[in-house]
């Protein structure tokens, strides 16, 4: 067995089988997407740094969500574009667990800057008065700090037990590598593969958990004020937006986790995969570019001014 497992340095991506008649139709659409992916992060991203009027906790937390849109999708659409244009679809050892730690590092990222958005909303509607003494600049560099640093460490800590261990294959079904498909092929099951990943998804469900009571607070607030209602439909319904369509994307790779067998057509499987590369990272920047007049009155005149 040892002798097997020595062997094992690259895995076989099985995703992509089926795909030969329309491969450079999805090349296109892909490099479009991760085009357009690009163009509306980084949109948001410049204008909130070069508009010194933008430096406010709010549209920081904004920019620091597009940036992790930009970081979490490089991790799939680089590999994925090559994959589509080469006729084996291999990925190393080492590749495909860097490609597993900023993929779930990216997504737990965005849980944390969700969190960040809304205690912000909840701070600033509910208790308006202290708002500016608790969202201080020295504070909103903190909680960025440990937002990043906390998925980082979580992942890495996890994804290292998956360094070095007995491999009893190399196939991977699917379009991309993630750390529950890596273990999956491990000879033996150590606690220490079940135990971290089972802290971490408890960890983030408690992130979901408060964004969501911090919106029924919210909600309770602005019934009383007709000005928290209209503050409410401006800044906290993208950021909800934006939320529930991460919520439901995570919830389609969770169902492929579920179904990821021959019960669904590859394709299908292929879609739910890859929805939450797909859709966030392309509809928060139009979101919030098109529903917070601040960012918007500043982006359409440059817009304007390309013509």
């Amino acid at each position: 067995m040892m002798d097997n497992v020595s062997v094992i340095t690259m895995f076989t991506l099985s995703g992509l089988s089926g795909t030969k008649n329309y491969r450079v139709i999805l090349f296109a659409l892909t490099l479009l997407c991760y085009c357009v992916i690009w163009l509306v992060n980084l949109t948001i991203i410049v204008t909130v740094i070069v508009d010194k009027k933008l430096h406010e906790p709010m549209y920081i937390f904004i920019c620091n969500l597009c940036i992790n849109g930009l970081y979490g999708t490089a991790g799939f659409y680089p590999k994925f574009l090559l994959d589509l244009l080469s006729t084996a679809h291999v990925i190393s050892y080492a590749g495909c667990l860097l490609q597993g730690f900023v993929l779930h590092s990216s997504a737990c990222a965005d849980f944390s800057l969700l969190v960040l958005m809304a205690y912000d909303r909840y701070v600033a509607i509910c208790r308006p008065l202290v708002y500016h003494s608790v969202m201080t600049k020295q504070r909103v560099c903190v909680l960025l700090f440990f937002a990043w640093l906390t998925p980082f460490f979580l992942i890495a800590h996890e994804h290292s037990n998956n360094i070095n261990i007995e491999l009893c294959g190399s196939h991977i079904p699917k379009i991309f590598c993630v750390n529950w498909l890596v273990s999956r092929l491990a000879c033996s099951v150590s606690i220490a593969n079940i135990a971290f990943p089972a802290f971490n998804y408890t960890f983030y469900v408690s992130h979901l958990i408060s964004i969501y009571w911090s919106y029924v607070c919210l909600i309770r607030t602005c019934r009383k004020s007709k000005e928290n209602r209209k503050t409410f439909m401006q800044t906290c319904v993208p950021h909800l937006f934006c939320l529930l369509t991460f919520s439901v994307c995570l919830l389609f790779d969770l169902l492929y986790f579920r179904f990821s067998s021959k019960e669904l057509e590859q394709s299908v499987r292929n879609f739910m995969a890859i929805e939450f590369l797909l859709i966030p990272p392309m509809i928060n920047p139009v979101i919030y570019g098109l529903k917070l007049t601040q960012i918007r009155n500043r982006i359409l005149p440059f817009l304007t001014s390309l013509d």
